[in-house]
């Protein structure tokens, strides 16, 4: 008969389709970014990159030729790449410390972390080439012995949050999610940004918004939202939108991210390790060694800037970035991401040769 299924011989697997994309809306998060599975949607990665967007579940490194002009690594090189990430700027790294170098690569993401050393070794860079750590980079020191070695020749930080982070409503990051807002690097240790604004009087989230994020309408937005508790990050945004009335959509979102921003750098104590690694980073560098560092916010750079200046007048470093580095706008277009990117470089003082000048490309 036409149209009839064809019989299934005895003792075979009935035939089963393939799962499908469902629609054009999916509910599930896992099914809504087709993205997320590039193997079977290069044609979509193709075009999400084509219009300058990040696809999602994927993070892109940034400024990777100006990282790796500031820190010149050299075969034989010890490096460490204290904020692992999704390992963009570790693989690039990597190949120019060959023959000989290793990358010691931290983090405090435990689910992040064995993912990239997994991307990393798919690569062919086994354990004799590189190394991964569950740590706050500001235990940088601790690593190192564990390690036994004194110092590194080269030293990356990258402080932005990974895309693979914004991305998994799981983890709070996102302004979308539909989840609590978490926002914990580590979501085994701390207390999540819902529990911290929970408990957060008006005058201190004021003050806590304007030291991480420099917002302008600290005030409203603290007498709108301290001390009160969000089921979902979603709720916490429209709660944000809606104590500024009368300002425009775009002051509004940014106003958004903002806030985000400052509950997560406070959540994770980011400008606490900053200061930690800041203090100690002389101390861990060898010789000549250089470091380089990536900031997404004017408090970090004010930091590293200042660190960095302090350094050089004392002595420890040779040489530091005069102007800070930013983005190409092509690079901007690109990956919008990049966009508060600021990079800025220090050299050790090398005590076995006259100070060499230092050309970035």
């Amino acid at each position: 008969m036409s149209g009839a299924a064809a019989p299934v011989p005895e003792g075979a697997a009935p035939h089963r389709r393939r799962p499908r994309y469902p629609g054009k809306y999916p509910r599930k998060f896992e099914q809504r970014y087709k993205e997320r599975d590039p193997a079977r949607h290069a044609d979509t990665i193709a075009k999400v990159l084509a219009s300058g967007k990040t696809p999602a579940g994927t993070h892109r490194p940034i400024m990777v030729a100006e990282v790796l002009g500031a820190l010149a690594p050299r075969p034989g090189d010890l490096a460490v790449d204290c904020t692992l990430g999704h390992g963009g700027h570790a693989r690039e790294i990597l190949p120019r410390l060959m023959p000989g170098g290793r990358l010691i690569g931290i983090d405090a993401d435990p689910i992040e972390l064995p993912r990239a050393e997994a991307r990393l070794r798919g690569l062919g860079f086994g354990p004799d080439a590189l190394s991964a750590h569950l740590s706050n980079f500001a235990g940088l020191p601790k690593v190192l012995a564990a390690e036994g070695v004194a110092g590194a020749d080269v030293i990356l930080a990258d402080l932005g949050v990974s895309s693979m982070q914004i991305d998994d409503p799981g983890r709070g990051f996102s302004i979308k999610a539909e989840g609590p807002p978490d926002m914990r690097m580590n979501p085994r240790r701390g207390q999540p940004a819902w529990a911290l604004l929970a408990k957060t009087g008006r005058d201190a989230l004021a003050a806590l918004l304007q030291e991480n994020a420099d917002e302008p309408c600290a005030g409203e937005l603290a007498d709108a939202i301290a001390g009160r508790e969000f089921a979902t990050a979603r709720a916490l945004a429209d709660a944000i939108r809606r104590a500024l009335p009368r300002a425009a959509e775009e002051a509004r979102e940014g106003a958004v991210r903002r806030v985000f921003q400052a509950l997560r750098i406070a959540v994770n104590d980011e400008l606490g390790a900053l200061d930690a690694l800041l203090r100690v980073l002389p101390s861990c560098l060898n010789p000549g060694g250089r470091v380089a560092i990536l900031t997404f916010h004017s408090g970090e750079d004010r930091r590293v800037k200042k660190a960095f200046e302090a350094g050089l007048a004392a002595g420890q470093y040779a040489e530091v970035a005069r102007e800070v580095i930013r983005p190409t706008p092509a690079e901007r277009h690109a990956n919008p991401r990049s966009s508060p990117a600021k990079l800025r470089w220090a050299r050790m003082q090398d005590r076995l040769t006259r100070r060499l000048p230092h050309r970035l490309p």
